[in-house]
C-alpha cells in the first residue's frame, strides 16, 4: 500500500488504496480494433478467440478487454483495490446505500485476467467492477512500445461528458473518496464547459468529467469522450502518433501539452469511435505535493498544440446528438446524493 494510502487508512479513507485496473469494450469491429491495438498504437494484443481481444501493456493479463457486440463503448471499469479490507469498506458504502452488488462469473473473472471480481452501477450507465488481485504472465511482451506508466498511478484515466457532472463528482466521492484535482474552463462554440478532474491515488486524475449544464443535448454518442493511457518514454508516443497518422486511423486532437497536469499527448478515434488519449510524463499528485495540494481553475485544456484535426462538420454533429436528444443520462442517485437528502 502506498504512502497516500496509509495514511487515508488511518481517516476511514480508501483514497490511494484503489487504481483503474482494466477497461471492457463492446465492438463488432473486430479486426480493426486489433489493427488499431497492435499495428497503431502500439500494444500487446492477445486473440482469445473470433470474438474476444485482450490487449496487454504490463505484466497484468488484462489491460483493455475488446468483446464482439453491438454497443461500440466503453461497457465497464475494472478498478483494483489494494486490500481485502478496503474492498469489504468500499462494498458496505455502496449496499448500504441500498445499490444492488453482483459477483461476476468464474468466466468474466478469468476473461478481465482477475482472480475474483464484484460490479454495480456506475454514471452514465457505466458498469464498476471492483477486485483485489489481479493475474500476471511472465509470458514476453510483444508490442511496438518499449513500456507504459501503471502500478500505484493506474492504467490511465477515463474522461466523460455530463448534464449532472456534480452528480458524478458526489458518486466518486462517495465510493472511493476522490480528491478533486483542479478545473479546466474550456470554450466551446461559444459555451464555457467546466471540467472536473477527479483523482483517486498519485494520478492526477483517473476520471474526467466535462460538465454540459448549457448544452440542450450531450454531443458525444458513446459513454466515454475519451480514455488515456501513459507511455514512459516520449519517443514512444510520437512514435504511436506517427503510426496512427500512417496506417489512415483518425487523429482527433495533434500533440499538445495540458495546461493542468502538463501532460503531453494526442488524441485520435478509436474503432468503436470514442476517443484514446496517449501521453507522456503527467503530473503525478505525490504524498509530498498532496499536503499542501490546493484546486485550481485552469482557462483552457491545452498551453500548445491539441490542434483539431479531421473533425466532422458541425451540421453532421448536430444530426448525431439530436439522435440522442430523447436518451435519458443514466445515474446513480443512491451514491450520488448526500446521506440524508432526496434527488
Amino acid at each position: 500500500m502506498t504512502a497516500a494510502a496509509t495514511e487515508a487508512e488511518k481517516q476511514g479513507s480508501v483514497f490511494g488504496a484503489v487504481h483503474l485496473g482494466y477497461l471492457v469494450i463492446e465492438s463488432r469491429k473486430m479486426q480493426q480494433w486489433h489493427r488499431f491495438g497492435a499495428d497503431a498504437i502500439g500494444l500487446h494484443v492477445d486473440e482469445l478467440d473470433a470474438d474476444t481481444l485482450r490487449f496487454r501493456l504490463d505484466e497484468n493479463e488484462c489491460r483493455f478487454l475488446i468483446r464482439r457486440g453491438p454497443a461500440e463503448d466503453l461497457m465497464a471499469i475494472g478498478w483494483g483495490v489494494d486490500d481485502h479490507e478496503t474492498f469489504d469498506r468500499i462494498i458496505k458504502r455502496v449496499s448500504d446505500r441500498g445499490v444492488p452488488i453482483v459477483e461476476g462469473s468464474a468466466e468474466d473473472a478469468a476473461l478481465r485476467g482477475v482472480e475474483r471480481l464484484w460490479r454495480f452501477p456506475g454514471p452514465k450507465g457505466i458498469v464498476q467492477e471492483l477486485f483485489t488481485t489481479a493475474r500476471t504472465t511472465a509470458q514476453p511482451l510483444r508490442m511496438l512500445t518499449s513500456g507504459y506508466v501503471t502500478g500505484d498511478s493506474g492504467m490511465g484515466h477515463v474522461a466523460i461528458t455530463s448534464r449532472n457532472p456534480a452528480s458524478i463528482h458526489r458518486y466518486y466521492g462517495t465510493v472511493f473518496d476522490s480528491r478533486l484535482s483542479d478545473y479546466i474552463d474550456e470554450n466551446v462554440g461559444g459555451l464555457t464547459l467546466k471540467i472536473r478532474f477527479l483523482r483517486v491515488n498519485e494520478r492526477h486524475h483517473s476520471i474526467a468529467v466535462a460538465g454540459l449544464h448549457h448544452l440542450p443535448v450531450d454531443p458525444i454518442r458513446t459513454r466515454a469522450q475519451h480514455v488515456n493511457i501513459q507511455v514512459a518514454d516520449l519517443d514512444d508516443m510520437l512514435a504511436a502518433y506517427q503510426r496512427v497518422r500512417d496506417l489512415g486511423f483518425r487523429i482527433a486532437w495533434t500533440v499538445g501539452q495540458h495546461t493542468n497536469d502538463r501532460e503531453l499527448s494526442f488524441y485520435c478515434v478509436t474503432p468503436s469511435g470514442f476517443e484514446l488519449e496517449v501521453g507522456w510524463n503527467p503530473v503525478v499528485v505525490t504524498p509530498e505535493l498532496e499536503a499542501a495540494w490546493q484546486p485550481t481553475t485552469y482557462q483552457g485544456i491545452s498551453i500548445w498544440g491539441h490542434d483539431t484535426v479531421h473533425m466532422t462538420d458541425n451540421l453532421a454533429q448536430v444530426r448525431e446528438a439530436l439522435r440522442y436528444l430523447r436518451r435519458p443520462e443514466e445515474t446513480v442517485p443512491a451514491l450520488s446524493t448526500p446521506i440524508g437528502t432526496t434527488t
